[in-house]
């Protein structure tokens, strides 16, 4: 009984074949309706993740929120003036009506909680419950601001030129939206005033509203340029629709499969259609090879069968490797790094099976006129771009020591660049730095404390351990240590109102500005400050039994690496200062830490396994561990250089190149794998051609669909370069520059290496002379 063949039987029936697509692609299509989307970065993590967990008890125990908005209103010419602070009153107090806002914690002039002296009495109050109508009230307004510790560089700039307003949200609230309700108010505000609406909800919300539009202009985009770029190449605007509809449909079932399964569209996830547009290409490598067997057989039914026949097992293969690579990391720890790695897998899958199925059966709908016509350009001898690979070929054929020479120098440096990289996400900086975003935050966090919060939490076994005095300037110790890292803008804790409340009661005298001597006095102080204060104020330092107190960092950067710094000075302190007391990170710049740690290194060590998976898939395909080292060395040496310019340039190892690293691995072996298989079939059906022959034939024959396939890509990727959000911009150009150094590096390095390592590479005859390898299929 004959064995069945998909190709065959899509070929003999192509309605069949192309009507079972739409319908399956229709029907993933129909569960695009429920999707959902989560740009907050908190959920890559798992909820039940200790960071979550231990945020989430710091959160209740001290009533904090989980984000802050940061709007910053400067004017050079001082803000001390009646116009510029009933502004500030105007606009806090419709900030106050916007839903989201919580709005009894917002502090700003007009919220804020001041400690006075009153006759000998502790007032707590509003700083500003209304503007300043003289000048009088305006200079004691800024004689109780800059002589108020807790206020300078928070809410007021040392220079008086620049306020904040802080902005909690409740929780599920919208960042972007409460942002842009803000922006609705400042605008009503006309002015010689700016304002800056800055934080992390800020950024992560409008990040995540900006990359869903962005997909959906860039996705059409790139696959027009790649439908341009493939009809160029071809002149067959057919076959370049065929190409198209091949990705499209890939990406339709596996996005489709995502949503119907229930999982939410997260920020990795929304980079699935670009990765599976990246994949698609690779079928550019049967019509490559269908035009030249056309020219052979002149008849189309048989073109089709003999191109199936000669790529079907290097795009078996490539398909192999590319869902192994990207499969690993189902074996992650993220769970949004499993979903990306299994939509993937899924994706090149149904590419493959497209390949042998619905890519063969349009073929048929071509009139063999046209075919015909595309077949003549097709020369393997004449065409300049099959002369210049056989010359590119010939180098490393004809000089392989010189070529690999230069390839290990350049392959050391790299070595060395790589060494240079730092491990960091700061998701501000996937903005442009003219953005409104970036130009908000480093504005805010010049003139002010800093736009990222962490905190530092001192936990102790006893109750009112807090109130002991010891204690109290254990932690004002600690505040001043912190406060000498430079990106440290602010600190403050219970430490600070207790000092407060102690200068105030003694007559503003500076000289008490200090921590009481007496447990008691302190006890005292606080329960008159709780009683008059928002509850919040005391609640967000200190918990009520007194074994815990907050203590709240500003930093004038998002990057990961600043909590870290953080950490180790605290730990620095408490070796040189032995208490009893624990201290721990918490707060959203100790989980941006912890996120950028855990998401970065599981990618990291998927693409690790990935290697070690891939390098064993190239061994099964060629039959040999020999074979698959040739076929790893451009995969090897294209990942190596391409992540040595990284650390060369000073880019951080941030989360968009992490998922490059993926992407990179699946298309330098795609490429490998195509050459060698190519080379050694052509060994085994034509035994009188000798190796060096061989390999410039692969190089003009095959290698031509590699050198297409790169430029295809490349094209239709370049115009990310012209996105608005950096990790678009990232991954454009290191598509761009992996592609075309992957096709590079195989056509040269291949030959190199099959040349000078013939004697390990071939077995040989009682005659010494060497033994072709066998056909295989």
């Amino acid at each position: 009984m004959k064995k069945f063949s998909l190709v065959e039987f899509s070929v003999d029936h192509p309605k069949l074949i192309v009507f079972l697509s739409v319908i399956v692609t229709f029907l993933f299509l129909t569960q695009f309706p429920k999707i959902k989307t989560d740009t907050n970065p908190k959920n890559m993590l798992p909820a039940a993740s200790d960071v979550r967990v231990w945020n989430d008890e710091v959160d209740r125990t001290f009533g904090l929120y989980e984000d802050m908005i940061v709007l910053g209103v400067t004017n050079e010419q001082g803000i001390f003036n009646k116009d510029i602070l009933g502004k500030i009153s105007r606009v806090t107090e419709e900030i106050l009506k916007i839903k989201g806002v919580a709005l009894r914690d917002v502090n700003g002039f007009s919220t804020i909680t001041n400690v006075t002296d009153e006759q000998g009495t502790l007032r707590v109050a509003p700083l500003m419950p209304e503007a300043p109508k003289t000048e009088e009230e305006i200079a004691a307004l800024k004689k109780q601001l800059f002589g108020n510790s807790l206020f300078v560089n928070r809410i007021i700039s040392e220079d008086g030129k620049t306020t904040a307003i802080y902005v909690p949200l409740e929780k599920g609230a919208n960042g972007k939206e409460v942002a842009d309700q803000i922006r609705k108010i400042i605008a009503k505000e006309k002015g010689s005033e700016k304002y800056y609406i800055a934080g992390d909800p800020v950024a992560r919300d409008t990040f995540g509203s900006e990359m869903f539009k962005l997909m959906a202009i860039f996705a059409p985009i790139a696959g027009g340029v790649m439908l341009f770029v493939r009809y160029l190449m071809f002149r067959d605007f057919f076959l370049s629709i065929t190409l198209m509809m091949d990705a499209l449909m890939s990406i339709v079932w596996s996005m489709g499969l995502l949503i119907g399964l229930g999982f939410p569209v997260h920020i990795m996830s929304s980079m699935a259609p670009v990765f599976l547009m990246a994949i698609a290409t690779d079928s550019i490598h049967i019509f490559n090879e269908f035009y030249f067997r056309y020219k052979e057989k002149k008849d189309k039914r048989a073109a089709i069968l003999a191109t199936m026949d000669a790529v079907g097992r290097p795009v078996r293969y490539t398909a192999l490797a590319t869902t192994a690579a990207f499969a690993v990391l189902l074996f992650m720890n993220i769970v949004p790094v499993k979903v990306f790695g299994g939509l993937i897998a899924f994706g090149t899958v149904a590419l493959r099976i497209l390949s042998f199925s619905f890519i063969p059966a349009m073929f048929t709908f071509v009139k063999e006129k046209n075919i015909a016509n595309i077949a003549e350009g097709e020369d393997a001898h004449l065409s300049k771009t099959s002369l210049f690979l056989r010359k590119l070929a010939g180098y490393g054929t004809h000089r392989p020591k010189a070529t690999i020479l230069i390839g290990f120098i350049v392959f050391v440096v790299s070595v060395v660049g790589i060494t240079r990289i730092k491990v960091n996400n700061n998701m501000v900086e996937w903005f442009k730095p003219n953005s409104e975003i970036r130009v908000a935050d480093r504005e805010v966090n010049r003139a002010l404390g800093g736009t990222s919060l962490g905190y530092i939490v001192a936990v102790s076994d006893e109750d009112d351990f807090i109130k002991n005095p010891e204690t109290m300037k254990y932690l004002e110790g600690l505040q001043r240590h912190i406060e000498k890292l430079t990106f440290v803008g602010k600190t403050f804790s219970v430490v600070d109102y207790l000092k407060r409340i102690n200068r105030v009661l003694h007559n503003d005298d500076p000289k008490y500005d200090i921590v009481p001597a007496e447990k008691n006095t302190i006890g005292q102080y606080l329960f008159l400050f709780s009683m008059s204060a928002k509850p919040s104020d005391l609640d967000n330092v200190v918990d009520p039994s007194f074994k815990a107190a907050n203590i709240w960092v500003q930093m004038k950067t998002w990057d990961a690496r600043a909590m870290q710094s953080v950490i180790a000075s605290v730990n620095e302190y408490k070796k040189l200062h032995p208490i009893a007391l624990e201290l721990k990170p918490a707060g959203t710049a100790y989980f941006n830490l912890v996120w950028n740690h855990e998401v970065l290194w599981d990618m990291v060590r998927g693409f690790i396994l990935a290697l070690i998976v891939v390098f064993l898939i190239l061994a099964l395909d060629f039959r040999s561990a020999k074979w698959a080292i040739v076929g790893y060395a451009p995969l090897l040496f294209t990942i190596v250089v391409i992540y040595g310019v990284v650390g060369f340039i000073g880019k951080d190892f941030d989360m968009p190149i992490s998922v490059l690293s993926c992407l990179s691995l699946g298309m330098a072996v795609d490429f490998a794998i195509h050459f060698i298989s190519r080379f050694r079939q052509r060994l085994a059906s034509m035994p009188e051609t000798d190796v060096t022959e061989a390999l410039l034939w692969t190089a003009v024959r095959p290698g031509k669909g590699i050198l297409r396939n790169a430029i295809l890509f490349a094209a239709s990727f370049a115009v990310m370069l012209f996105a608005p959000l950096t990790p678009y911009i990232t991954v454009g150009a290191f598509i761009v520059s992996m592609m075309l150094l992957s096709a590079a590096m195989t056509i040269i390095y291949i030959p190199a290496l099959v040349t000078l390592m013939q004697n390990q590479l071939f077995k040989k005859d009682t005659h010494g002379l060497l033994v072709k390898p066998a056909k295989t299929r």
